[in-house]
């Protein structure tokens, strides 16, 4: 009776992953970080992007803090404020346990834009600060179309108030530590999960095995610092994965030992391989909701 408590338990952890990966796909996906400024509906001229990329990173190596800028046609179905919240959690931007992020989001068509900010930020940019920059500051110039100067305007001013705030001394990027990139470590995983689904299924049986693997994947991705609908995705492709491996026979399992010993150290390149590049990344930042939005 207890074991079979567990399995429906199980079935229920690997539903809730599921219906959670389901409402992921249905959302506005969240652009990869490819810089402080990341424009997908190609509104600002090639010099205003230049221009504020080097603005902010200047800012980020005198202060610490992170300031990135999304351009988006449209967040719907979901508000500004939901998704906002969504890209800072999947960007981090800020530093890991100073929290001193903050993300600008632009919704063009929707005539809507919020700040989001980190946890470190909050006492700097009170939400009446943030929506008064955006009141006074951005929208006026968004209205007249002027989406460059309207930017740089409000970045002016949002650094301001940021440079007010005592907050620790920014080390380089070589001695901050790589965040995992679970993107590129999928792949291994489902690896892992191929060879590990026969002895779970063995272990546990055939339904409840793959769900043991699959919830075990997706919490350890969440402990991580990743967001929830991350380790979501992670454990129902592990689930799925551990499922087409098969029963398998020990002794098949045992004659892959050299192979399986050799495993660990291409999971961990696959994992950190992405940062090699020293591109402009988040740093661990947290965001608990804080900010404003408003319109033109």
């Amino acid at each position: 009776m207890i074991f079979r408590a567990f399995q429906w338990r199980a079935l229920l952890l690997v539903a809730v992953l599921g219906a959670a990966a389901w409402h992921a796909a249905a959302q506005q996906p969240v652009p990869p970080l490819t810089g402080h400024v990341v424009d997908t509906t190609g509104t600002l001229s090639a010099d205003a992007a230049a221009a504020i990329e080097q603005k902010l990173t200047a800012f980020e190596e005198r202060k610490g803090s992170q300031i990135a800028v999304l351009l988006v046609r449209t967040t719907e179905p979901e508000a500004i404020e939901p998704y906002s919240l969504r890209v800072a959690e999947q960007w981090q931007i800020g530093r890991g346990r100073v929290d001193d992020g903050v993300v600008l989001v632009v919704a063009l068509d929707d005539r809507r834009m919020r700040f989001e900010v980190g946890y470190g930020l909050e006492g700097a940019v009170p939400d009446a600060l943030a929506r008064r920059i955006i009141a006074e500051t951005i929208a006026p110039r968004f209205y007249e179309g002027d989406y460059d100067g309207g930017l740089n305007a409000g970045l002016d001013a949002l650094i301001g108030l940021i440079d007010g705030e005592p907050l620790p001394v920014p080390v380089s990027r070589e001695q901050e530590p790589a965040p995992l990139e679970w993107p590129l470590a999928l792949p291994m995983a489902i690896m892992f999960a191929l060879f590990l689904g026969p002895v779970f299924r063995r272990l546990f049986g055939a339904l409840f095995g793959p769900a043991v693997l699959g919830a075990g994947g997706g919490l350890l991705v969440w402990l991580s610092g990743s967001v929830i609908l991350t380790a979501a995705f992670f454990g129902v492709a592990l689930f799925a994965a551990a499922l087409m491996a098969g029963g398998g026979r020990s002794g098949r399992w045992a004659s892959r030992g050299g192979r399986w010993g050799g495993m660990p150290g291409g999971f961990g390149g696959g994992i950190g391989g992405g940062r090699a590049g020293g591109g402009f990344r988040g740093g661990g930042g947290r965001f608990g909701g804080g900010g404003a939005s408003g319109g033109w």
